[in-house]
């Protein structure tokens, strides 16, 4: 998501939102300068490999038997010998003249007697007493070449990807944080809209990283952690770079996973390092994302799960005491974000840590419309394209899932060969976010595509029949995504916070309308209806558990449910007794067959307009909530005998 513009007439608009203009500071070490390094090894191990065995490969010597050189001997064809510890070198002749020779001595063979007999063939005999430093090289040259080839690919390699910077063990413990210097930071408010709120909770960091001297002087103390808490994708990594923007001052940014690795004591390490380098560029806005990484509650700390891992214990630690006042920490502001807040150890949230906690939640109508606007800056738009009706067609969407609408849309337009975007694109865009790609590649047979429509017309049926339920917006028996056969959307006509029972009620009985139509019609369900009853069945039993719509349990809360914006695998255990779970069941059962009944009672009374709407949705695929208030105009809204309603062709256009 985004924010609410601010300071307008201090800052221009950017030309789009600044999701990744900025660019870090190089390492000192790039990966040109490795190459390099690389290849300056290779060159001089070549020329030493060249100089040392040049005789060897290039030279005209003849290696020869030792057997072979005891004939030439016998023949008095050698001339020369020069006898070392394990070889013989000379010359002999031969038909193409004088050639140079060697032949390896034989282990444990007598050389004296050798001696004696190349004196008495006239020999010119000579020995080479062995260097005792080229005998040790030799003896050391292949551990050398392996020791060397251990250290670059494992040592310095590992170093790189622990410590980052030029590698070796001692750079494991360097902070790998990216720092957006003043230059880089071109994100203001102006490039953020949708929550007012979070807008005035965040102006006051700002004023105090321009002008800390006034709060200084009436002895005021500027929270020293920010924590933003919100869904994915509302927009909490754009804030905290539009707080640097604003503020004009240098910006770390890293991932609290980054901090942890094999090694016990390196992610402690990594947190020193960064607030030494955040102190010393101070006044500067430090931020860390996805906290609960390192942040979860230590063993037997207030209900922190058993076994937590050595090395996050000490890096939370070490983040403890760099936010504890143990150090000054003056013009540093860390601003931390996080899905799950329910995790974190109650030790970072104290006063004087993480002592300001601010939700960023979900935009409404208002605030998505302008995130819309903002994305929309650099996207050529038809005349036809409303971005109020788009921002009323996505209740509940996060500013990351408006994004990409905006950027479908315009990858559409352009799929097609169209200049400008238009409303076509975007709603077309819309349905491809909330239920995937179209599979149109995907064949099914005729039995399967009347099946998906008469489920989705029952879904559609009921929505529309029932007292409570949001209008119908859109009925495709397309396949999207992974395993939709189809769908139906409602919308509701307005921002909505708060639900009632007959509300709840009458969205099971929506829910449960797909089974019931499968039911009427082919007198069996399938499994395209385990989605709506998992959700049928959720909503049922937290009417029970946490809402307290339960007459026979009563108005208490036993949820077994946790709050996360991950949704709702996060659980607690149950305290409940075994007749108060068997209670629950039977209510939660009563519940799903009463919204079952509700769904097989109105379908059966208008079996006939099912019929009906079968047939147009089997022609056109696709079918919008206006031509399902088409149809009912046309027909009436009670339920009508078929000879009084006219042919389905008049409906079908």
């Amino acid at each position: 998501m985004d924010l609410p513009r601010w300071n307008k007439e201090k800052k221009e608009p950017s030309a789009g939102p600044a999701t990744g203009g900025a660019k870090p500071v190089p390492p000192k070490d790039s990966p040109t300068n490795d190459r390099r390094r690389v290849i300056a090894g290779v060159a001089v191990a070549a020329l030493f490999l060249f100089v040392v065995f040049q005789g060897t490969l290039f030279g005209s010597t003849q290696e020869l038997e030792f057997g072979r050189f005891l004939e030439l001997v016998d023949e008095g064809q050698v001339q020369a010998a020069d006898i070392s510890q394990t070889s013989i070198d000379g010359t002999f002749t031969s038909e193409d003249g004088e050639t140079d020779f060697t032949a390896t001595i034989p282990y444990n063979f007598e050389t004296n007697k050798l001696v004696d007999q190349l004196r008495d063939g006239g020999v010119d005999v000579s020995a080479t007493q062995p260097s005792a430093f080229s005998g040790l090289l030799f003896s050391l040259l292949p551990f050398l070449l392996l020791g060397g080839l251990y250290y670059w690919f494992f040592i310095r390699r590992l170093g790189k990807q622990l410590g980052g910077g030029a590698g070796g063990p001692m750079s494991f413990g360097k902070n790998k944080a990216k720092l957006f210097d003043r230059t880089d930071l071109k994100t203001t408010f102006n490039d953020v809209a949708g929550v007012d709120e979070v807008e005035a909770e965040l102006i006051e960091l700002v004023d105090y990283l321009k002008s800390s001297d006034k709060y200084k002087a009436l002895g005021a103390r500027i929270p020293k952690g920010v924590l933003l808490v919100g869904p994915p994708g509302t927009g909490k990594t754009l804030l905290a770079r539009a707080i640097a923007g604003e503020a004009d001052v240098p910006f770390f940014y890293i991932s609290a996973s980054e901090f942890i690795e094999l090694f016990v004591g390196l992610g402690a390490a990594r947190v020193r390092d960064m607030f030494q380098q955040a102190r010393e560029r101070a006044p500067a806005i430090v931020f860390i994302d996805e906290i609960d990484s390192i942040g979860q509650a230590r063993s037997g700390a207030g209900g922190a799960q058993m076994g937590s891992h050595q090395e996050q214990e000490q890096t939370l630690q070490q983040l403890l005491t760099e936010m504890d006042g143990f150090e000054a920490n003056s013009g540093v502001i860390i601003i931390a974000a996080s899905n799950r807040p329910e995790v974190l150890d109650q030790a970072l949230l104290r006063p004087g840590r993480f002592d300001r906690q601010i939700q960023v939640n979900l935009p409404d109508i208002r605030g998505r419309q302008e995130i819309l606007e903002i994305h929309a800056r650099t996207v050529k738009l038809a005349g036809d394209a409303n971005l109020e009706v788009l921002a009323r067609r996505t209740p509940g969407f996060s500013g990351a899932q408006l994004a990409n609408v905006i950027n479908e849309g315009a990858l559409l337009t352009a799929r097609s060969g169209g200049k400008r975007v238009g409303m076509t694109e975007l709603e077309e865009a819309i349905d491809r976010v909330t239920a995937g790609l179209e599979r149109r590649s995907q064949v099914l047979t005729e039995n399967e595509r009347r099946l998906v429509a008469y489920h989705e017309l029952g879904h559609a049926l009921v929505a529309r029949l029932v007292d409570n339920a949001d209008p119908v917006h859109r009925i495709s028996i397309i396949p999207r995504g992974i395993g939709a056969l189809g769908f139906t959307q409602t919308l509701p006509d307005e921002e909505r916070y708060l639900m009632s029972e007959p509300e709840l009620r009458d969205r099971i009985a929506v829910l449960l309308g797909g089974r019931s139509a499968e039911e009427i019609v082919f007198g069996y369900a399938t499994t395209g209806a385990g989605d709506d009853l998992a959700k049928a069945t959720e909503i049922a039993r937290r009417m029970v558990t946490e809402f307290g719509m339960s007459d026979a349990v009563g108005p208490i809360n036993i949820s077994e449910r946790g709050p996360r914006f991950l949704a709702p695998a996060f659980r607690r255990g149950s305290d409940v007794s075994d007749e108060t779970e068997m209670t629950i069941d039977r209510e939660v059962k009563a519940i799903l067959e009463e919204g079952h009944d509700i769904a097989r009672r109105l379908l059966s009374e208008r079996r006939a307009d099912l019929e009906s709407l079968v047939l147009i949705l089997l022609d056109k695929e696709n079918m919008s909530g206006k031509d399902l208030d088409d149809y009912f105009s046309m027909n009436g809204n009670g339920a009508q005998p078929a000879a009084e309603r006219p042919p389905i062709e008049a409906v079908k256009k």
